[in-house]
């Protein structure tokens, strides 16, 4: 396993192409979120990723649409508190079925009720292959004062992919909010 940070990529090739991945996130919330001793409800935090093809935005998996329209891209469900030990909140993604034009694949966590993160703990992203091997880990250790992260991101190679580590604050609620906002990323 690779711990990555920001700015870093991890090829993902061993000779062969790979198939199946996962794309898990998993977060704590302070006691403190939302208004203090408001007895607010836990930040909702929700995986998202997005497929851009040239610079342009193609399809989204997230909480409101479980899967891209090739089926390449799916989440496994929402998790509305971050309780628990483990993953979150997970995304599978089959290399072999992604369409031949989407070149990256972006993957963000964005507060639905707009908590900043700065109220979270212990936040990460971590890629699995398909045996349940962990490839990657990138923990996000700076204080996101905004609603959303972009995480990281999968760039194609040809027939090899690339995982980015990124780590960037960003005002979103859902990645819909403003897909323009994330196209830098891509």
């Amino acid at each position: 396993m690779t711990q990555l940070s920001a700015g870093e990529s991890l090829t993902l090739a061993d000779g062969q192409p790979l198939g199946k991945l996962r794309m898990a996130v998993g977060w704590e919330h302070t006691h403190t979120a939302g208004f203090a001793g408001s007895g607010a409800a836990p930040a909702d935090l929700d995986a998202s990723a997005v497929q851009f093809a040239g610079g342009q935005f193609f399809d989204v998996a997230f909480f409101n649409n479980l899967a891209t329209r090739d089926g390449s891209v799916v989440h496994l469900g929402d998790n509305t508190t971050g309780k628990g030990e483990g993953d979150d909140e997970s995304i599978s993604v089959d290399l072999a079925k992604v369409y031949a034009k989407v070149d990256t694949i972006l993957f963000l966590v964005t507060s639905y009720q707009g908590h900043s993160l700065e109220y979270i703990r212990n936040a990460y992203c971590r890629l699995i292959d398909d045996a349940g091997v962990e490839l990657a880990r990138f923990t996000l250790t700076l204080e996101v004062r905004e609603t959303g992260a972009v995480l990281a991101k999968l760039v194609r190679y040809g027939d090899a992919w690339q995982l980015h580590a990124i780590g960037s604050g960003i005002a979103l609620k859902t990645p819909t909010d403003s897909i323009e906002s994330l196209a830098p990323y891509a």
